[in-house]
């Protein structure tokens, strides 16, 4: 490689993100508002922000669509029942991943994260999709990557960070619907170089620790593990994402995101093509277009086994600002010893049948090794409470449930579950979740209670006994509209029927 070739690609790697609009065929799955101008980096930044506030202010949302996949699940013979077991067994790798993060964490301190530059003038939307198609819990987001833009479906992740894709030439890789990402064939593919700031912010491979001989050439291994059976290794690179405009014909495109471009991929991701992270940390997706579209995302998950699609918008949704049931929940502060990926809220305790039950409030608080609190989670699909909290809540249910559900024991992971068959409506006590500042999160029963079969019913809640860790998992979540608001530092949540947002 010549020398002005290297000090071009380091140009390229170093260059910053931004955006640009086009006025290519629309991609199918994503949209973008009416509203639309080219997005400019510059140092003029008081005049720029004014013009981009105004901007703001008359700007709709922009948005991605996201489905939850359950067409697979039908076609494979795999039941409500099969679906639900498998995830629950996912969940625990998935918490126990989140345990150990959370240890090292404590032992490292928290990384410093990248600050927002400033907000322009638009938000981006994606399509949401559920994930029991292709046999997960998970919720897929479509994104279109590379130059020309080719769609993959992502698995959507708010308690990870790194964004990735299986990759060509792909060593060791599950299978996937569709092709994997090809980089050769992408115009717009550039390698993160190991002297990169950005390649401090993954871990190197542990079967072959990185070297860096030269800064500005050589590329950046990355090795990322969610569990047991779950993890990616390839090179931290940078590429084009795109996104529909609503405007006919209009898309725009966002230059230099980093992620991963996987060789090695192994674990229980079902089909999808890889993972977008939504986590706080710097390399998230969120937290690199925070810069581009504002301190806000959303999302509203689609009801489990909907074939329906739903939204993430990153930006301010000013649909949901102007809900009148919309509330807000501080997020706790991060300690130095708690994982900086998580979004952890400050709960006070349960209620069941509209009564607080007696959980000692040690239980909810973080302790200094890092450990305890609770997160809001999209890519758990059940919620989780330490295992004491969740006798005390399981024993309420069972109280408080009406004699005449036959109760069924020995039912496997899940309790207590019960006979309802020929019941087409079952009451069930109320749940809610109350936070210290005050809000109270109430759920419809739908939310909490599964119907595995037409005669089971199960709750949907279990104990995480080898973690002090509560999660408000996305089952939890389905039908309400649940913002990230990072410039208040707060949750903020809405009932809303997603299909229709």
């Amino acid at each position: 490689m010549t020398k002005i070739t290297s000090v071009l690609i380091f140009l390229l790697v170093l260059s910053p993100l931004h955006a640009s609009a086009n006025s290519s065929a629309p991609l199918y799955g994503i949209e973008f508002p009416p509203f639309n101008t080219a997005v400019a980096d510059s140092g003029c930044d008081g005049k720029l922000l004014a013009e981009e506030e105004e901007l703001a202010r008359r700007s709709p949302s922009l948005k991605l669509h996201m489905n939850h996949r359950s067409a697979a699940d039908a076609e494979a013979g795999r039941t409500r029942k099969d679906s639900f077991l498998d995830s629950a067994k996912k969940d625990a790798i998935r918490i126990d991943t989140m345990h150990k993060r959370v240890a090292q964490s404590g032992k490292r301190g928290a990384q410093a994260s990248s600050s927002p530059r400033r907000a322009l003038s638009e938000r981006l939307v994606a399509t949401v999709e559920s994930g029991v198609a292709i046999g997960s819990g998970e919720y897929l987001v479509d994104v279109y990557v590379g130059t020309p833009p080719r769609r993959f479906q992502m698995i959507m992740d708010t308690g990870s960070d790194l964004n990735w894709l299986q990759c060509a030439p792909c060593l060791d890789c599950f299978d996937q619907r569709g092709p994997v990402f090809d980089p050769a064939a992408s115009t717009s593919y550039r390698n993160v170089t190991c002297g990169d700031k950005r390649c401090g912010l993954v871990s190197p491979p542990t079967a072959a620790p990185r070297t860096c001989r030269r800064p500005r050439g050589d590329p950046c291994p990355y090795y990322y593990w969610y569990g047991d059976q779950s993890n990616t290794t390839g090179d931290l690179a940078l590429e084009a994402f795109t996104v529909n405009l609503t405007a006919a014909g209009a898309s725009r495109r966002v230059d230099g995101v980093a992620f991963g471009c996987g060789h090695w991929n192994r674990g229980l991701f079902h089909g999808a093509a890889g993972l977008l992270g939504l986590g706080r940390g710097p390399l998230s997706f969120a937290s690199q277009l925070r810069a581009v579209y504002g301190h806000a995302f959303s999302y509203c998950l689609v009801d489990h086994g909907s074939a329906v699609g739903s939204k993430i918008v990153f930006g301010d949704d000013n649909v949901l600002l102007a809900h009148p049931q919309l509330n807000y929940t501080a997020f706790a502060p991060t300690a130095a010893s708690s994982a900086d990926t998580f979004y952890y809220v400050r709960l006070k305790g349960v209620l069941v049948g509209g009564e607080m039950l007696d959980i000692s409030s040690e239980t909810w608080g973080v302790a200094k090794d890092g450990s305890g609190g609770t997160i809001i989670d999209s890519g758990t699909t059940l919620s989780y409470f330490p295992e004491p909290a969740y006798q005390v809540i399981r024993k309420a249910f069972i109280q408080r449930m009406s004699k005449t559900y036959p109760l069924i024991a020995d039912f496997p992971v899940l309790s207590p579950c019960y006979n309802v068959s020929g019941v087409e409506n079952v009451e069930v006590p109320e749940f809610s979740l109350l936070f210290t500042d005050g809000a109270m999160w109430d759920f419809p029963a739908e939310n909490y209670f599964i119907r595995l079969e037409r005669e089971i019913m199960c709750l949907a809640v279990l104990g995480t006994p080898h973690s002090a860790m509560s999660i408000i998992g996305n089952y939890q979540q389905q039908n309400f509209h649940v913002l990230y608001d990072l410039q208040n530092n707060r949750l903020g949540f809405a009932p809303r029927r997603c299909a229709e947002v």
